[in-house]
């Protein structure tokens, strides 16, 4: 069976769902945020042009590239490279490390458009100049890589020729790889905490669930009273605990109706099966030896015992469904009833071979009767379903704060299936394997209860061979 954690993939599914989103929005707002940085470079490489085309006198004129590296916020002059050329194409100036891949893009020709001066204030150090409006510029920007890194080349024509400015975009580069890191370290860390607000809130929604599933594991035939409590559950879950309440409710009615017949019956018939034996015992004594009639009530005699044994075990089992097993605990030496029972056994089935390991002083606090019933149940079927000429083996130690007791017995392999339902009421196993042996099937069932009922366990081993065998475990001290 291929199980799945529905708490973890609730949890899993919302981190690949914010992961996505983290990552989709990180991508679109670097590529956002690069585009920004980049064209706030273009418009400055643009405004460095139009400086360029309209040259100031020499007298007046910083180093260019003093300049450039200024007011393009350049690392240093390295990073920046420029190039005039003449109508004709031909360099006029350009830094010492223009490089061929800074050849600018192919852009229009300078296209000349009628101005009109633009009077100025007189003043009197220039009292007569005029200025001419910055000529309107066609440029053109690309990014180039290199050797030396990623460039942003800006071109554009003027009236003496073409104007192009290399920019090294290092310095973007390395904010954006900043960016870059930022986001590394924070999409991680906010997929943790969604992982984690995940898991919380689907374990606080899956609360009324484990709820259900611990009323459940607690439901025995003495806990049919349990009830989730509704509280403040939400509303999906609500009519989910009533429809489970209500079916233990039902539960509860049917099984209390049935254990009071069971008990109700093995009591009524208690009386009479105890009147029926008695008169069929003064019967039997009153009739002549050897007659056909004493042989008749012999057999009624045996087949009201069974009955009456039979009605006995009901009643023992109706009142351990019902939790009111009585149990009279007294202290006992399991070693001494062993002992015993394992001479009878000799002297009841004498074609087998006993083998015995019992240790002494096996003190445990029980009910005589009911354990001794458990250990002649365990007994008796050892012989019933031995082998021919098969063996018994009866192993007795204490361990810990228990006792116990194993009983094996040579016997034909046995199915899992089989093996599963043996403490099953009613239960006998292979129809023709067990038809001619004597039982109804309750001794196993009865057995396992009584043990339960002193705090112990009663199991049956793995079948691995042609062997059968049965575990019993009692506790030493007594159970309050």
């Amino acid at each position: 069976m291929n199980l799945r954690s529905f708490r973890l993939r609730i949890a899993l599914l919302s981190t690949i769902l914010a992961g996505t989103a983290l990552i989709g929005f990180s991508g679109v707002a670097w590529r956002l945020i690069y585009g920004a940085k980049v064209s706030r470079l273009d418009s400055r490489l643009e405004n460095q042009i139009r400086r360029m085309a309209r040259p100031l006198p020499p007298t007046l004129q910083p180093s260019i590239a003093d300049d450039l590296q200024r007011n393009l916020d350049a690392e240093s002059t390295d990073s920046v490279a420029w190039q005039v050329l003449d109508a004709d194409g031909k360099p006029l100036q350009q830094s010492d490390h223009w490089l061929a891949e800074f050849d600018p893009p192919a852009v229009p020709p300078f296209q000349r458009e009628q101005r009109s001066l633009t009077p100025l204030t007189p003043r009197r150090d220039r009292p007569f100049e005029r200025r001419l409006p910055p000529p309107n510029l066609s440029s053109h920007s690309v990014t180039r890589r290199t050797d030396q890194g990623n460039w942003r080349i800006a071109a554009a024509s003027t009236p003496q020729g073409q104007v192009a400015i290399a920019v090294s975009l290092q310095t973007i580069t390395q904010e954006m790889g900043a960016i870059r890191n930022i986001f590394l370290i924070a999409i991680p860390g906010t997929l943790l905490v969604v992982a984690i607000g995940a898991w919380v809130l689907s374990g606080s929604a899956l609360h009324p669930i484990r709820q259900l599933t611990a009323v459940m594991q607690k439901l025995t035939v003495t806990g049919l009273d349990q009830r989730v409590a509704l509280g403040q559950t939400d509303v999906e879950f609500a009519e989910l605990i009533q429809v489970f309440n209500q079916m233990l409710e039902r539960l509860e009615r049917s099984f209390m109706q049935a254990s009071r017949f069971s008990a109700d019956a093995a009591h009524e018939l208690k009386t009479p099966l105890a009147i029926l034996q008695g008169e069929l015992e003064l019967t039997l004594q009153q009739a002549a030896p050897g007659s056909a009639l004493q042989q008749s009530l012999s057999s009624l005699l045996d087949e009201v015992r069974r009955l009456s044994g039979i009605v006995r075990k009901l009643l023992l089992l109706s009142l351990a469904d019902a939790g009111q097993m009585g149990v009279h605990r007294v202290q006992l030496d399991l070693s001494e009833m062993l002992v015993v029972m394992v001479e009878d056994l000799e002297l009841v089935a004498p074609h087998l071979t006993v083998q015995t390991e019992i240790d002494h002083e096996l003190n445990v606090w029980g009910d005589r009767d009911l354990l001794n019933q458990v250990l002649q149940n365990l007994m008796s079927n050892a012989i019933k379903y031995n082998l021919p000429d098969g063996w018994i083996r009866i192993e007795a130690r204490q361990k810990s704060a228990s006792v116990q007791i194993t009983i094996t017995n040579a016997s034909q392999p046995m199915s899992p299936e089989e093996r599963d339902r043996l403490f099953d009421r009613f239960y006998r196993g292979d129809p023709a394997r067990t038809r001619t042996i004597e039982g109804i099937g309750l001794g196993l069932s009865l057995s396992r209860e009584i043990v339960l009922a002193h705090g112990g366990n009663l199991a049956i081993a793995q079948p691995s061979g042609d062997y059968t065998t049965f575990t019993l475990i009692l506790p030493i001290h007594l159970l309050h």
